[in-house]
């Protein structure tokens, strides 16, 4: 059955995908990409990614340098992202929490929510500046402390595919063991928070809690984070109760 302009439903499905991947393609270390990448990448045909490229440049999805041989994520998606974050329930009723987090504890504040693979930041506070950032930027779900907060509360299936993913890793003190990051996980759900020590930036603590949604699923995580030498390991433990009631109070207002 083909659709009014001819094309099957199939075929628009396959199109949307391959889109999919090429931006997927793009990254914080891959901000700009030739043609002849995005076909590495892709594993694209160069004939496709040209077709597909030049498509979602007419759309505003990817713009092109003024030497017109490199692409970079374009401006549509920005809007598209702040469309999609004000329509979001969670970061409407977390954002004041957020900020209060970052006040009362003195340290960078982030909240992300879970996708399926990775933990997606969606509000970022920093204690120095009080000045509240929104962005949308991806955090490895097995060695941060609001990736872990979440995952720790998946599915047993979710947490294995996460595992066969690979545990890749950051820092001489990144888990990329399966057994041993299930053992981590069960102590985040026996106490309620998970803890990051310098195992996906050196140097770098933090602490995340869950947060749960009007049905009790874990969709988000709350975290503050520091540098090791301020956010010290005797202070975890009070600490984490701020984050935790803090995490508490977002899901009540779910």
């Amino acid at each position: 059955m083909k659709q009014k302009n001819g094309t099957r439903p199939e075929d628009a499905v396959k199109s949307l995908v391959k889109v999919i991947s090429i931006l997927d393609a793009f990254s914080t270390s891959r901000r700009s990409l030739s043609l002849a990448e995005i076909s590495a990448v892709t594993g694209f045909p160069r004939s496709t990614a040209h077709r597909l490229a030049a498509s979602m440049r007419d759309v505003g999805l990817l713009d092109q340098d003024g030497h017109r041989d490199r692409y970079r994520l374009g401006l549509k998606l920005f809007e598209l992202g702040n469309t999609v974050l004000g329509n979001m329930d969670l970061h409407r009723e977390a954002r004041p929490l957020v900020d209060a987090l970052s006040r009362v504890s003195g340290h960078l504040v982030h909240l992300a929510v879970f996708d399926g693979q990775q933990a997606i930041v969606i509000h970022r506070v920093s204690a120095d500046s009080g000045t509240p950032l929104t962005l949308i930027e991806a955090a490895p779900v097995h060695c941060t402390s609001v990736g872990k907060a979440i995952l720790a509360f998946q599915p047993a299936a979710k947490i294995e595919a996460v595992i066969a993913g690979g545990l890749k890793r950051f820092t001489d003190g990144t888990i990329t063991d399966g057994r041993k990051l299930k053992t981590d996980l069960k102590q985040v759900r026996d106490r309620g928070f998970a803890v990051d020590e310098g195992e996906h930036q050196p140097g770098i603590r933090c602490i995340g809690a869950p947060i749960h949604d009007r049905t009790g699923r874990v969709i988000a995580g709350l975290s503050v984070s520091g540098p090791a030498r301020r956010l010290k390991k005797d202070q975890v433990p009070e600490l984490a109760k701020i984050v935790v009631h803090h995490a508490g109070m977002i899901t009540a207002k779910l």
